[in-house]
């Protein structure tokens, strides 16, 4: 065996396990962690014979370490070092190594929470900090504090920030290794202006693999095979493949691309952040890194999560360019400037902080936690998407109306795969269409078959896959390339869901499936099925669909009541949601051969059952809009269960979806729709308006005028039409406006007056008018509205009386006359009056028991104004002797006494001796 850089350290790693129950290793890329660790730690007098279980974030990686670890003890995997990952188990009785994904351990925690029989979990790569390793960690640390205080727990890692993990883990001993890296020269290529992420990387490949095999970052297959399609465009040596690695190949793919070249070959490997650690892609001397990567987002608002390309963070950088120099020294070409280096963050976000939740919820409610803080987190789930998924799962049916978990959720946990996609096998297997539902899982669950496909119809999809998996035949779209190998891993997948299926249905399983089968796989490659001499692990769960998360439908089906009853079967909660009275049976007996793929949508997807609008938009169950990218066979379908939605703008954009009928959700959805009756106002008419509707969520199906209505709704409706168009609707006469204004005067200066300001009145229309609209309901019923009664009975007798007082329709000037006031300014109520009748009064007039004076527009004889003033002393004292001057000039018949204080008002030219 040769020495590893953390051979150096193992002895302080194994005295720090022998004394603690856990610790944390760091140790750099290349140190040899991964395959020396665990056989280290096998002969540790604590282990007693029990297993070692070693998490690793990637299928790829558990099966390479478990490969490397059996051929260091001279054996092959399935002996003392085995795997299980989805789709390839290889375990045995003497196993006493298990390398697992990371769903695995979750599976094996909630069926023996115990953990009985392994003595120690190793967390490997723990810095990509996937969704389930924090789950997976957090159960663990439960597990050892109440039932296994001799479990060991060992966090291991490259990059991470070891301090919060330590603490997590109880202030466990860090231990650090250098590892050995060679040295890997970095050169800097920006892409230049209009130069596309493919071409930079074609060219920086083509430069690299001169000196040897080269790795090439890219962010997805599409990028991987565009820029494929420019390595040939450029013209590849002699001797030199191109190989693809990603998680959605099949495994035989991935192990070719990471096995070494035969001689005189050379290979350009083009992959995801897959190959950013855990693994060594044998011969790479060179890597190409795009910098960019891709991650699910998940958004709490609208409950869906969509594919963001990113900038990857300096520490994956860190990693990715390691790689060149695993084996010896290397170069490292990055398609960016080191300007932008320096605006990279640090590290990643977390997973856990911006996933889908709904499998970790349903996962905790298994678990028995209903709060997620219940359990110690480096990084606790956020409210927001931890409240959206158990709202989700409460549609399904999968938790109670308290939370708990019914027995039908017990089964969707169990069956694996994302919880929607769980809910939708389990509740078709009674219609007798379980095959189908496993199918379209497993469609689901990986990448779009048909890459660049304009038409969003899932069916084209299946088709395909079924059109491959009866002949094989390469036709048409099923002979692109890579269309076979994700055929293959698609019909394996669904193989895979049959069986867990018909393990959760119990004996009659097989029967309750029903449907087509689609097992017959002529060109399925035989790595893909578990070596017949190891016992699969068919629980060991799926990965969850990355674009597949969505908001809870707001009405719970009738399998969320019924499986929470006490005994329930999932068969139950499935026979419920298909309809209580026995139709899902009757759909069975009737069903052609070709399942009802948009009614399965459905159960999966019930918030996006979508309706067509007239502009042939979409409305979806949840209440948002959707449309099609462009116009196609399916823009005419009057209803729509959409799979996969693009949410990146105000409306979603739909990708993936079949037709369904309503008479097919109807039938087997039957819980799902509520009848409703409404009183509300109509804008249009003009009216109060009573109907009946059925609704699907947010959808009205059916709508009926309803006649008979009760007399207080058509009055709170006719209300409620007042404050959505405004007072305004209200038959204001002069007097009643002068009423308000007068009011809102009195309001200013005594504040236990009512205030009557348009605002105020519309939004306490309820109060004040209710008992003057009985009997109305519509906008010509209100022109009978006696408005002044109604704002006069917000006032008390003493009030009424003293606003008469106070703030006067009308007051009386020195010449006798009686003078209207106005007060469309409340805060400053004026009188226009000539200024002749004026002559003899020294104040101003004063309202509001003297706390508001009158503003005075004085007039001239031809009531024109002069002058306006809330100071007539000072008028008379200084400024009417220059008005006089003028009027005089212009009225010389009218009179212009010397002295205005003493003179006689009239409200004639001169006034009467």
């Amino acid at each position: 065996m040769k020495s590893l850089p953390i051979d150096g350290v193992l002895p302080q790693l194994l005295n720090a396990l022998r004394e603690r129950r856990n610790a944390v290793l760091v140790a750099q890329p290349g140190a040899g962690k991964t395959t020396r660790v665990p056989l280290a730690l096998l002969k540790e007098t604590w282990l007693a014979g029990q297993r070692i279980i070693m998490l690793e974030p990637r299928r790829l990686a558990a099966r390479s370490a478990a490969r490397y670890m059996a051929a260091e003890l001279g054996e092959q995997p399935g002996g003392t070092v085995g795997y299980r990952v989805r789709m390839d188990t290889k375990v045995g009785p003497s196993t006493r190594i298990e390398v697992v994904t990371e769903g695995v351990l979750t599976r094996m925690l909630q069926e023996d929470p115990a953990l009985e029989g392994v003595g120690a979990v190793l967390f490997d790569e723990y810095h990509e900090r996937h969704l389930h390793s924090d789950l997976g960690l957090a159960l663990c640390l439960q597990t050892q504090s109440l039932l296994r205080d001799d479990l060991r727990l060992l966090i291991m890692s490259a990059t991470i920030e070891a301090e919060p993990v330590a603490e997590l883990l109880g202030d466990a001993p860090v231990i650090e290794s250098t590892g050995r890296q060679y040295p890997v020269e970095t050169r800097y290529r920006p892409l230049g202006p209009g130069k596309r992420l493919e071409e930079g990387a074609a060219a920086a490949a083509l430069e690299a693999v001169r000196e040897g095999d080269v790795l090439v970052f890219l962010p997805g297959m599409a990028e991987m095979r565009r820029t494929d399609t420019e390595l040939r465009r450029l013209g590849l040596p002699d001797g030199v493949k191109v190989a693809f690695l990603h998680g959605s190949l099949p495994l035989q793919a991935q192990d070719e691309a990471i096995a070494p070249c035969g001689p005189g070959e050379r290979k350009i490997v083009l992959s995801t952040s897959i190959a950013e650690s855990s693994l060594t892609v044998e011969g790479i001397t060179a890597v190409v890194d795009s910098g960019r990567m891709r991650v699910p987002r998940f958004s709490p608002r609208t409950g869906m999560t969509r594919l963001e390309t990113v900038a990857v963070s300096r520490a994956s950088a860190d990693q990715r360019r390691g790689r060149a120099g695993r084996l010896g020294p290397g170069i490292c070409f990055r398609l960016w400037s080191q300007q932008q280096q320096l605006q990279l963050p640090a590290s990643g976000t977390p997973e856990l902080l911006e996933a889908d939740l709904a499998p970790l919820t349903l996962e905790l409610a298994v678990w028995g936690v209903h709060d997620p803080l219940e359990l110690a987190w480096l990084d606790p789930p956020p409210q927001g998407a931890y409240a959206q998924a158990r709202e989700l799962l409460r549609s399904l049916g999968a938790l109670d109306e308290s939370g708990r978990v019914t027995p039908h959720g017990r089964r969707m946990a169990a069956l694996g795969g994302h919880p929607r996609l769980a809910h939708m096998a389990l509740a078709s297997a009674p219609l007798g269409w379980g095959d189908a539902a496993c199918e379209l899982a497993a469609l689901l669950g990986e990448r779009d078959l048909l890459r660049g496909e304009r038409s969003a119809d899932i069916r084209l999809r299946l088709e395909a896959l079924r059109a491959w998996t009866r002949g094989g035949a390469a036709s048409g779209r099923t002979s692109e390339p890579g269309f076979a190998a994700a055929a293959a891993k698609t019909a394996a997948e669904a193989r895979q869901w049959r069986r867990a299926l018909a393990q959760q249905l119990g004996a009659s399983g097989s029967a309750a499936v029903g449907g087509p089968a689609t097992d017959a796989s002529p060109a399925s490659p035989a790595s893909d099925a578990p070596d017949a001499s190891i016992a699969p692990d068919v629980s060991a769960g799926f990965a969850a669909p990355v674009a597949h998360a969505a908001s809870a439908a707001s009405v719970a089906p009738a399998a969320s009541r019924a499986s929470a009853s006490p005994g329930a079967s999932a068969a139950s909660a499935a026979d419920a949601a298909a309809g209580a009275d026995g139709s899902g049976a009757s759909m069975a007996r009737a069903a052609s051969a070709e399942p009802p793929w948009g009614l399965l949508l459905a159960l999966a997807y019930p918030d996006r059952i979508a309706q067509r609008r007239p502009d042939g938009r979409f409305l979806l169950a949840n209440g948002r809009g959707a449309a099609l990218a462009h116009l196609q066979p399916l823009s005419q379908a009057a209803y729509l269960a959409a799979a996969e939605l693009d949410d990146s703008g105000t409306e979603s954009r739909i990708d993936l979806a079949a037709p369904v009928s309503i008479e097919e959700l109807e039938e087997a959805m039957e819980t799902r729709f509520q009848t409703e009756e409404t009183v509300e106002w109509d804008r249009e008419a003009g009216a109060v308006r009573g109907r009946r509707r059925v609704k699907l969520g947010a959808l009205v199906i059916r709508e009926v005028p309803l006649h008979r209505m009760n007399p207080d709704e058509v009055a709170d409706a006719l209300l409620d039409g007042i404050r959505q168009e405004g007072i305004g609707l209200l038959p204001w006469s002069r007097g009643a406006r002068q009423l308000q204004e007068r009011i809102i005067a009195m309001h200013s200066v005594n504040g236990t007056y009512p205030d009557v300001s348009d605002e105020a009145l519309s939004a306490n229309v309820g109060q004040w008018l209710a008992p003057f609209v009985h009997g109305m309901k519509s906008r010509e019923d209100l022109r009978r509205l006696p408005l002044t009664d109604a704002l006069e009975s917000m006032l008390d007798w003493p009030q009424r009386r003293e606003l008469d007082e106070q703030m006067p329709t009308h007051i009386t000037v020195p010449s006798g006359s009686r003078v209207p006031v106005d007060y469309s300014d409340p805060a400053a109520p004026a009188v226009a009056v000539r200024l002749q009748e004026m002559f003899g009064m020294r104040q101003t007039p004063r309202l509001g028991g003297g706390r508001l004076p009158l503003t005075l527009h004085l007039l001239s004889p031809a009531r024109r104004p002069v002058q306006v003033t809330r100071d007539l002393e000072s008028f008379w004292s200084s400024v009417y002797f220059e008005v006089k001057k003028d009027l005089k000039g212009r009225y010389p018949k009218h009179y212009w006494p010397d002295d205005p204080l003493s003179a006689i008002p009239t409200s004639r030219a001169k006034p009467r001796t």
